[in-house]
């Protein structure tokens, strides 16, 4: 029997949020901007929906704006804050974690406005003195992640927060992998910003919103009709929508239970990886999602280990899975200092609510079975295979 330990890059979608979602993909019409009852019926789906979203990280339904996903988010925060400041001619600058996700990454390079990293610590954590070193005269905006996708480190983003309120400067944060594994609080928090994602809490693919702040200055980048607040143009993915609130309302209500039972899972696999030598746990020291282990083998490859589990029907992940096929280690461990010879024996185990004690087990034999016989094949083990 298959083992799937790769929800981190996405989770299999809920029951009953699938049975949320089809009505909506089958038996109920409308346009939710039309204003006959057919489009009410879609457009009160979808702010139902909104409220369920909003209650999971503490929000309130009018700053939510709902999105394609988690990339889309982030490029609409980016890009957005960048045009808006370009308009009202008030170039700056923006601070970036060296340890966040591409979707924040990549776009960062594409802007009106200069980007500086932030840097990481050797636990992947982001300090407030790292925060200091990159911060200038000229930074209107911080990006850090709450809760990292590849070593799951939690970033305490409070002293972050408050030194960007001192100092008159935007925050957001990508929420993606966090949501529906701990509680957070958009309020409390203080953030400008948080992106969300629903296929990584049980909901699906297709579906994400941007948690705003209503001081934040941000433009639209998608042009057309005046949907989501006038900041995302294009008829709405009702069905998505429908599902991402399901899942978040599943999510709230079974978070801690959700939670232990990962923690668990996670508790058991680290205890039984020291047991096998040469084994390296990433960021163990820091506090991490309670269902992510990230792990070096060393001596060997990560990818080639990775095809080696999945022959034995076991899905892991070598990193984020945005970002897979790719030869050079991950850039999260590169900004952690972590050898290049262990950052590339790298390996991601990302387990969920579905998954049991078995599976850590059928893992563990495989990881033992797999080190041993390639420890008497050096022609499979890696080096830099």
């Amino acid at each position: 029997m298959a083992v799937y330990l790769d929800n981190n890059a996405t989770t299999l979608i809920d029951e009953n949020v699938l049975q949320a979602m089809l009505p909506y993909m089958a038996q109920v019409a409308g346009n939710p901007s039309s204003v006959h009852r057919f489009g009410r019926l879609q457009k009160d789906a979808i702010e139902q929906a909104r409220e369920s979203v909003a209650k999971l990280v503490g929000a309130r339904a009018e700053q939510v704006v709902f999105t394609s996903g988690g990339t889309e988010s982030n490029n609409l925060l980016l890009n957005g804050f960048s045009q808006r400041t370009a308009e009202q001619n008030t170039y700056g600058r923006i601070a970036v974690s060296a340890i966040e996700h591409m979707s924040v990454l990549e776009p960062a390079k594409h802007l009106w406005l200069a980007v500086d990293a932030i840097a990481a610590d050797e636990n992947g954590s982001i300090t407030i003195r790292a925060v200091e070193k990159a911060m200038t005269e000229q930074t209107a905006l911080i990006s850090v992640m709450a809760a990292n996708n590849e070593t799951g480190v939690i970033q305490e983003l409070s002293p972050l927060v408050e030194y960007a309120h001192q100092h008159n400067c935007f925050f957001h944060t990508d929420a993606s992998q966090a949501a529906g594994k701990i509680a957070l609080n958009f309020a409390d928090s203080g953030v400008h910003a948080m992106t969300l994602s629903a296929h990584k809490l049980y909901g699906p693919v297709g579906a994400g919103a941007l948690v705003i702040d209503k001081h934040l200055p941000l433009a639209k980048i998608q042009y057309g009709g005046a949907q989501e607040k006038n900041l995302r143009a294009g008829t709405e993915n009702v069905p998505a929508i429908v599902g991402f609130g399901k899942a978040a309302e599943l999510a709230l209500a079974d978070l801690q239970a959700r939670k232990m039972h990962v923690l668990a899972l996670r508790q058991a696999l680290e205890k039984g990886l020291k047991n096998i030598g040469g084994v390296t746990i990433f960021a163990e020291k820091a506090d991490r999602l309670p269902n992510t282990v990230q792990f070096g083998v060393e001596g060997f490859d990560g990818e080639t280990l990775l095809m080696q589990l999945d022959r034995k029907a076991i899905a892991v992940s070598s990193g984020s899975a945005c970002t897979s096929g790719k030869s050079e280690p991950s850039h999260v461990l590169k900004a952690m200092q972590v050898p290049d010879a262990l950052a590339n024996s790298a390996i991601r185990v990302s387990f969920g609510k579905n998954n049991t004690m078995s599976d850590v087990d059928t893992l563990l034999s495989a990881l033992r079975d797999i080190i041993e016989i390639n420890q008497h094949s050096p022609v499979m083990m890696a080096s830099n295979v």
